[in-house]
């Protein structure tokens, strides 16, 4: 027999009946089956799963009823367990019946959905891993003496596994950067382990499948190590040894032999170290490496380690060492590049500014050197241009083995660059670009028929991708590549749009709030690397905690999150340092509602119009960045407590957003009808009562047509001003200033032949010059960056307007989505789709030769879309022959508009 629940919709609370099992089955089905990490990692946090699912297949008008999981343990359960039907709607974030992982724990997962004409089959199944917990670990830190930037440390054991094996895991981690090696080769496509976090409390530990790289017999398990993050030189400050001065490796090798016998391999005083083929490497500074020295046969079993010393254990709190839950770096491309000879050397083209290294293939002799230099841009003369680089010097340098060919790559080491050149005695056969970036799979496409646009839309993914490396860096190639906070809450919506990054800001924002000061302030960088008075700026100490639009990434980038993948657990995680963030402010306001003026804001960083050298001098009021900021934190706070928290709370925050939005108009209202950023933040912000929204934008708008559509904001403003135009009837102006050519502009640095997102908007000058990048600063810095994804962020307006696709707040996830196409005619045609939780969501439109807006629209199913077309005075909108509705359910739509309204 059915049962009846009662189920949320568009239209209301209504009624919607649960087929019995034993109903005809329905012909959908249901794909997609995932959890909360990424697909193939395992080690996972011992921790609650989440599984999120598609159906495919559904009738039109069809909605979810129910549905039903079933899972089995490998460490309990042997047949399936069916939990008892669940009759909601949700598909996003829901808890899976088991509890929390358990350690070594494997566990199997299915599911069917109820539609209400009958059940569909199960899914295909869908296998998590635990990882170790603090107990399980038998394992040691060991290290032996090395030296700052030196040579890389070898630690190797030997040991028997007398029989067949059926299945091996290796657990490990480091101080510093390790590598594992098994039997003479490397046991991982990774680089950079253990990544970046917050070494003080949570250092990664990764799982590998090892299994294909042992054999019966005598095997050999050794760990490669190096400065990274944990020890390396940091920042323009040159600091080393931020966590720690020695390096060490930890590793546990687990392994089921097919007679069922168990071996197990640890990190203990019994191992051995001692120094190979890396003589010395940083990550600012490059590789050097002799291949004459010892190399790979260092893991093999029976090298000679007799002249190596004896390892050290050291204090191990394994408290620290958590599962990971993010994709670790790899190698995501592969760039052949161009070779060109030129005076006694021999450049090389990539052909697109990166992140990575290159592997080079050379043919010498014994002895012979070889030295690489990496750059971004060339100098007028052709020369490499290094003068951006400041303190780091991103050269690797080899000695080759043996005659004949070797084949050459750094360790421990990446680089930002499209151009190097190569001197050495050896001739260069080849040289191929190894492209590197967190593993995060793309989720979005975008073409329009502006190839400007799909050149910054390329511009943008390919900063994304130099700079999520472990952290959302800035730059992947000065002394730098700092996770700072204001970029990633500048670019975290973008970010979300263009890749799968769910995970990854997960595992970062775990690390800000470790960062997070007990009176509630946050840093600049995360993981951070300053002090008080590190930063100096005109003479002022640039206090890096606090500072507002760089620690609201607090509240904004959980935000973002949760709007664009639809999972309520991003804010529960977040949601005591969103808290505590806001207090932080209260409490710097004191006896008055908004913050006062203070001696150092980051403000509307790299506003056009500052003094080359000081940046954060622009034309916005730095107060009143502070206090729209202060507004947005505490009204996004106040969201998420309604979803997640305290309804009582929500009220309060809300109130408090309402206050400080009223003071700050009364107080620097100028700056909204005299500054871009500052009509952008009115605006975007709510910091305009409604009365004079209209008012601003107009302004705003009137600003921009009469800077014949020049952009005169930084950072902050860059992200907020097209989205301001948009929503308040000026579409026009904001096209004006998207598709402005002349510097700055966004497309002007793609006519300058960018291939990626400049830091500064006149990076290269009109005349071919490159900006010197001089600093007012105590250090007199160089910042002049080819690859910042900061001012990317416009972006993911190409997606919500020129091609169309808007998630909604109150049905994130793109549940609902708003279908908004905006042609212009310099924009006659644009196609995006977008892999959401619930399937592709997608647009195909076209202007006709005949005044009509024609779009192909496909919505996956659980979601809606809301249409919200470019209608004339004349306009009609048909949707599959008829008259169209206001929303639209999943399926492929086809729809006309006549007479549209062009901007």
């Amino acid at each position: 027999m059915t049962r009846r629940v009662f189920r949320r919709s568009l239209n209301g609370v209504g009624v919607i009946e649960i087929p019995p099992f034993e109903s005809t089955l329905t012909d959908a089905r249901v794909a997609g089956l995932a959890t909360q990490y990424p697909a193939g990692l395992i080690g996972l946090p011992l921790e609650p799963v989440r599984l999120r699912w598609q159906v495919l297949g559904a009738s039109d008008g069809a909605s979810q009823a129910a549905y039903q999981v079933a899972w089995r343990s490998e460490t309990g359960l042997v047949d399936w367990q069916e939990a008892a039907p669940v009759g909601l709607a949700d598909s996003i974030g829901v808890e899976a019946p088991g509890g929390p992982l358990r350690a070594r724990e494997r566990r199997q997962y299915r599911l069917r959905v109820a539609l209400e004409d009958g059940w569909t089959r199960w899914s295909q199944p869908i296998w998590v891993e635990g990882g170790l917990g603090s107990a399980e670990w038998q394992a040691s830190l060991i290290s032996i003496p090395s030296q700052y930037e030196g040579a890389t440390p070898l630690l190797r054991c030997q040991f028997d596994l007398p029989g067949e094996i059926a299945s091996a895991r290796l657990y490990a981690s480091g101080l510093g950067f390790y590598e594992p090696w098994l039997n003479g080769e490397r046991a991982s496509q990774e680089y950079m382990n253990p990544g970046w976090t917050a070494y003080q409390a949570r250092i990664l530990v990764q799982t590998f499948d090892v299994g294909c790289w042992l054999r019966p017999g005598q095997n050999c398990l050794g760990l490669v190590l190096g400065d990274g993050w944990y020890r390396g030189r940091l920042g323009a400050q040159q600091k080393h040894g931020l966590w720690g001065d020695s390096l060490a490796g930890l590793a546990q090798l687990e392994v089921t032999l097919t007679s069922g016998a168990a071996v197990t391999v640890v990190t203990d005083q019994t191992w051995r170290g001692g120094f190979g083929w890396v003589t010395a490497t940083c990550l600012y500074d490059g590789t050097t490496a002799d291949q004459r020295l010892t190399g790979p046969e260092f893991a093999q079993p029976g090298y000679d380690d007799s002249s190596w010393q004896p390892v050290t254990v050291l204090p191990t709190d394994y408290n620290r060492f958590v599962p990971r839950n993010a994709p670790g770096v790899k190698l995501i491309d592969h760039r052949p590049m161009a070779m060109t000879p030129a005076d006694g050397r021999v450049m090389l083209d990539a052909g697109q500014n990166l992140a990575g290294w290159v592997k080079l293939t050379v043919k010498g002799q014994t002895g012979d050197k070889v030295t690489i230099r990496h750059a971004e841009v060339l100098n007028p003369d052709g020369t490499l241009h290094l003068h951006a680089l400041r303190g780091a010097k991103p050269f690797d340098h080899y000695t080759l083995g043996h005659d004949g060919r070797s084949v050459l790559e750094p360790v421990h080491t990446y680089h930002g660059f499209r151009y190097c050149d190569v001197v050495g005695q050896p001739e260069l056969v080849e040289a191929t670009a190894q492209v590197a970036s967190c593993d995060l799979p793309a989720r979005s496409t975008f073409e329009c028929s502006h190839p400007g646009l799909n050149q910054f839309h390329a511009n943008a993914l390919w900063s994304l991708r130099s700079n999520f490396m472990s952290v959302p860096s800035d730059c992947p190639q000065r002394d730098e590549r700092l996770g700072w906070t204001g970029d990633a809450a500048a670019f975290a919506a973008t970010a979300n749009t263009l890749v799968d990054a769910a995970s990854f800001w997960q595992s970062w924002l775990t690390d800000l709030a470790l960062e997070q000061r007990a009176d509630g302030s946050v840093p600049s960088t995360v993981p951070n690397v300053f002090e008080t008075g590190d930063l100096v700026m005109n003479g002022v100490v640039a206090d890096p905690w606090g500072r507002s639009a760089w620690a609201d990434a607090v509240t904004l980038v959980p935000a973002a999150v949760y709007e664009s993948y639809g999972d309520k657990a991003i804010l529960a995680q977040n949601l005591e340092p969103m808290r505590r963030w806001v207090e932080h402010l209260r409490a710097r306001a004191g006896s008055d509602v908004v913050i006062p003026e203070e001696p150092f804001q980051w403000g509307d960083w790299l506003d056009p119009d500052a003094p080359g050298g000081r940046p954060w001098e622009s034309k916005v009021t730095p107060q009143f960045v502070a206090n729209a900021y202060y507004v947005r934190s505490a009204r996004l706070l106040a969201a998420a407590e309604t979803l997640v928290g305290e309804p009582g709370r929500a009220a309060a925050y809300a109130q408090l957003g309402n206050q400080v939005a009223a003071e700050s108009w009364r107080r620097w209202r100028e700056d909204a009808f005299t500054t871009q950023t500052g009509g952008a933040l009115a605006l975007e912000y709510g910091i305009a009562p409604q009365s004079e929204r209209q008012a601003v934008a107009d302004a705003l708008a009137k600003d921009v047509q009469h800077q014949n559509g020049r952009i005169a904001t930084g950072f902050i403003g860059a992200r907020l001003i097209l989205f301001a135009l948009a929503r308040n009837g000026h579409i026009g102006q904001a096209y004006q200033m998207l598709l402005r050519r002349e510097p700055p502009s966004w497309l002007y640095q793609v006519d300058q032949g960018a291939t990626t997102v400049w830091e500064r908007w006149d990076a290269i000058l009109p005349d071919g010059s490159i900006h010197t990048g001089a600093m007012d600063t105590v250090t007199d810095d160089v910042m002049v960056s080819f690859n910042h994804y900061a001012y990317g962020a416009m972006v993911d307006w190409l997606y919500r307007f020129t091609a169309g696709l808007e998630p909604l707040w109150d049905q994130p996830g793109y549940q609902g989505v708003v279908v908004q196409p905006r042609p212009t005619p310099g924009v006659t045609w644009a196609k995006a789709g977008i892999d959401t939780a619930l399937g592709r969501l997608a647009i195909d439109w076209r202007l006709t030769d005949n005044d009509q807006l024609v779009i192909d629209l496909v919505v996956p199913f659980g979601a809606m879309a809301h249409l919200n077309l470019p209608l004339g005075a004349d306009s009609e909108v048909v949707v599959g022959g008829q008259a169209g509705p206001a929303a639209l359910s999943h399926g492929r739509h086809h729809i006309t508009v006549t007479h549209p309204a062009i901007a």
